[in-house]
C-alpha cells in the first residue's frame, strides 16, 4: 500500500497482546471497524515469551518432580534426565497452536491486522512504517519489557526470562536476581530440572507483594527443596569470565554461577512511540489514565502493562474489553484492581485475591483473619502438599482477601475471586457445599471456621 494511503477506522489499537487483541475482538463484536497494529506476533508477551511458555516449563518441571518422587507413592520411577530439546518442542507446540487459533479469531472477527512498528502521530493517527492509519479512537496497548538494573548488561550468561525460555541445556548453577513472581517461578523450574539455585532479593522477603504469611510458607518450602534465598541483601554487580558469572552482593559475598537470570520486574514499552508529543501524559514511562482508562489526550485510551498497577495478562484482557465497550457507549462498570486474581505458579503455588492482612488493616482498621492448614484437607494429604488458606475480613464485615499457598491452589482462585468480588460474608459461604475430597473443601472449611462453625479446624 502506498505510504500516502489513509486508512480510517472507528478504533485503531497499537499492540496485539492480551489487552490489544481483547479490545479488538470485543470492539468488532460491537460493530466497530477495527485496525490492530502489531510489529511482532499476535498474542504479545503473554503468549510468546510470558505466561504460556513459562507455565509449559513449570508443567514439565512438575512432571520431572513426579518422576523423581514416585517412590513416596509406591511407584518405582526414576528421572533419567531433562531433554531440553524435547521440553522446548512441547512448549513451542503449545504456543504455536494457541497462536494459530488467535489468527483464526482475528479473521473471524474481521479485524484488520496492520503488521509493522506503529507510532502515535497525533491523537487519532498511528503511523506504521510510513503508512498512516487513523481512528476516531486510539487504544495504546504496547505492553512491557523485562527490566534490568543500571550497569547490568544483558548478554552471554546474563539473561532475562525471554532468553531463559530458549535455553538448550540445564545449567548446573543459577543465580536468580529478583524474588518476585517471575523470579520464584524460574527458580522453581531450574530446581526441578536439577540446577543448584540461589535467589537474591533486596526486599526482606520473597514475593513481597503477597501476604507475609504466604512468603513464610514459600521460603520454608524453598529451603526444603534446597533453593537458597538471600533476602534483604542488595546486588552490587556481576562479571562474566568464560563459562562463569560471578555475582557480588552488598554484604561482601560473591556467588559463582553458570547463569544469572535477571528478574527485577517489567517496564512499560512507551519510549519513542510519540505518546507525549501527541498529548499523552507519562509518569516514569507509564501512561496515566482515569478509572475509565482514558488518557490525557482526548479519544486515546490505554490498557495493560503500560497502565500502572498489576502487570497481569488477564487484567489487560479485561481492560481491553472494558475500553471496547466504553467506546461503543455501553458504559461498563469500572474494574476494581483489588478483585483481580493473582497466581504464582512456583512449587508450591500461590493464589490470592483482594487485600493482604496489612493492607486490610490500613483500609478497614479492625480486621479478623483465619488460617486453615491444608494438613486437615484430604486431597492435599493425597497430593502430599503443605500450605494454607488464609481469609481476611473487615470486623464483622465481608471477606476482603483470600490468600492460598500449596500445590495446585491456583485452581481455587475462581471461587475465591467471586467471594471477594461479590463482597460475601463468611456466613454466606459457610452453607455452600464443597465437593469431597477436593482441595476446594479447604476454602469451604476456612469460611465455616471464620463464621464460627469449625468442623475440622482447631481454634
Amino acid at each position: 500500500m502506498p505510504a500516502t494511503a489513509e486508512d480510517s477506522y472507528d478504533v485503531v489499537i497499537l499492540g496485539g497482546g492480551s489487552g490489544g487483541y481483547a479490545c479488538a475482538f470485543r470492539a468488532a463484536e460491537l460493530g466497530l471497524r477495527v485496525a490492530l497494529v502489531e510489529k511482532a506476533k499476535l498474542g504479545g508477551t503473554c503468549l510468546h515469551v510470558g505466561c504460556i511458555p513459562t507455565k509449559a516449563l513449570l508443567h514439565a518441571a512438575e512432571v520431572a518432580d513426579s518422576a523423581r518422587e514416585g517412590a513416596q507413592f509406591g511407584v518405582r520411577t526414576t528421572l533419567e534426565g531433562i531433554d531440553m530439546a524435547g521440553v522446548n518442542a512441547y512448549k513451542d507446540g503449545v504456543v504455536s497452536r494457541l497462536h494459530k487459533g488467535l489468527i483464526g479469531l482475528a479473521k473471524a472477527h474481521k479485524v484488520v491486522i496492520v503488521e509493522g512498528s506503529g507510532r502515535l502521530v497525533d491523537r487519532s493517527t498511528v503511523e506504521v512504517d510510513g503508512r498512516r492509519v487513523t481512528g476516531t479512537h486510539v487504544v495504546l496497548a504496547t505492553g512491557s519489557y523485562p527490566r534490568t538494573l543500571p550497569g547490568l548488561e544483558i548478554g552471554g550468561r546474563i539473561m532475562t526470562s525471554e532468553q531463559a525460555l530458549q535455553l538448550d541445556h540445564v545449567p548446573d548453577r543459577v543465580v536468580v536476581l529478583g524474588g518476585g513472581v517471575i523470579g520464584v517461578e524460574f527458580a522453581s523450574v531450574f530446581r526441578s530440572f536439577g540446577s543448584e539455585v540461589t535467589v537474591v532479593e533486596a526486599l526482606p522477603r520473597l514475593v513481597a507483594a503477597e501476604d507475609e504469611a504466604v512468603s513464610k510458607v514459600l521460603e520454608r518450602a524453598f529451603r526444603k527443596r534446597k533453593i537458597t534465598a538471600k533476602t534483604g541483601v542488595k546486588f552490587t554487580g556481576a562479571t562474566q569470565d568464560g563459562d562463569v558469572v560471578t555475582v557480588t552482593l552488598e554484604d561482601g559475598t560473591s556467588i559463582e554461577a553458570d547463569l544469572l537470570l535477571v528478574a527485577v520486574g517489567r517496564g512499560p514499552v512507551t519510549d519513542g512511540l510519540g505518546y507525549e508529543e501527541a498529548g499523552v501524559t507519562l509518569d516514569r514511562g507509564f501512561v496515566t489514565t482515569d478509572d475509565r482508562l482514558r488518557t490525557s489526550a482526548e479519544g486515546v485510551y490505554a490498557v495493560g502493562d503500560i497502565v500502572p498497577g498489576l502487570q497481569l495478562a488477564h487484567r489487560g484482557f479485561q481492560q481491553g474489553i472494558f475500553v471496547a465497550e466504553e467506546i461503543a457507549g455501553l458504559k461498563p462498570a469500572t474494574i476494581v484492581e483489588s478483585t483481580i486474581p493473582r497466581v504464582t505458579y512456583c512449587d508450591p503455588e500461590i493464589a490470592s485475591v483482594g487485600l493482604t492482612e496489612a493492607q486490610a488493616r490500613e483500609v478497614h482498621g479492625e480486621v479478623e483473619t483465619y488460617e486453615y492448614n491444608l494438613g486437615g484437607n484430604g486431597k492435599s494429604q493425597i497430593l502430599q502438599t503443605q500450605g494454607f488458606v488464609k481469609l481476611v475480613r473487615s470486623k464483622d464485615g465481608p471477606v476482603v482477601g483470600v490468600h492460598m499457598v500449596g500445590a495446585r491452589m491456583g485452581e481455587q482462585i475462581g471461587e475465591a475471586q467471586l467471594i471477594v468480588g461479590w463482597e460475601a460474608h463468611a456466613e454466606d459461604v459457610a452453607p455452600l457445599i464443597h465437593a469431597h475430597p477436593t482441595q476446594n473443601e479447604a476454602l469451604g472449611e476456612a469460611h465455616l471456621a471464620l463464621a464460627g462453625k469449625p468442623l475440622h479446624a482447631h481454634n
